[in-house]
């Protein structure tokens, strides 16, 4: 459920911008449906957060959460890796190749930091707190205790995937935490979008649109 707030942010508040990359827009080799539709409103967001931070898939090769790696499986089945099951892809965000990068029409030149996540040959990473075996840390949390910030506001692709993931991770965190819904885009197979839903709504996830948050 939206909740009708309206939010100034501050200096305790931090932006952070989920997976926005090549691979995940239209004609990339996992395309979100509608997922360039999310680049305005973040871009407008961008400028009302002195604080930003821009999360970025970055895989090696052969990457366990590839089907490519699982010659008996397709994109889209699931499969069980050591941690438990787990989503197969088409391969996508492969370090340094094009698909990886966080496109130009992105205009956030003040963003502190970039996590760069899903780099562990064996294990994805949705969040941009924990992977997905929930054990190893990005260290993202330590970084925005360290600065102070309270509030986290969660925008981008896929928000079925790793934006709630992201979202949820920063609730566990000890942050209040925020979902922009309309900043965000989801991929919704196997009834991902409703199950994504039902979670952020039991976690305590605020869930609002881009026009809430308003400058001074």
């Amino acid at each position: 459920m939206t909740e009708r707030v309206t939010i100034e942010p501050g200096e305790q508040d931090v932006l952070i911008v989920v997976d926005v990359q090549v691979d995940f827009l239209p004609g990339g080799a996992l395309a979100v449906p509608e997922g360039d539709a999310v680049i305005a409103p973040i871009n407008r967001l961008a400028k009302l957060f002195r604080h930003v931070v821009l999360t970025q898939d970055w895989h090696p090769e052969g990457h366990a959460s590839f089907a490519s790696s699982h010659p008996a499986k397709q994109p889209f089945e699931t499969t069980e890796l050591n941690y438990g099951p787990q989503v197969l892809w088409p391969d996508h965000c492969v370090q340094g190749t094009s698909g990886a990068e966080i496109p130009r029409e992105l205009d956030i030149p003040h963003a502190q930091l970039v996590i760069r996540k899903g780099y562990n040959a064996g294990i994805d990473s949705y969040s941009g707190f924990k992977e997905a075996d929930r054990r190893t840390s990005t260290g993202l949390a330590g970084y925005l205790k360290e600065r102070g910030f309270r509030r986290v506001f969660c925008v981008g692709l896929a928000l079925d995937f790793c934006v709630a993931w992201t979202a949820l991770d920063a609730v566990e965190a000890g942050f209040d935490t925020y979902l922009i819904e309309d900043a965000s885009r989801a991929i919704d197979t196997g009834g991902s979008l409703a199950k994504a839903r039902h979670d952020l709504e039991a976690a305590d996830v605020h869930t609002i649109r881009s026009e809430q948050i308003v400058g001074a």
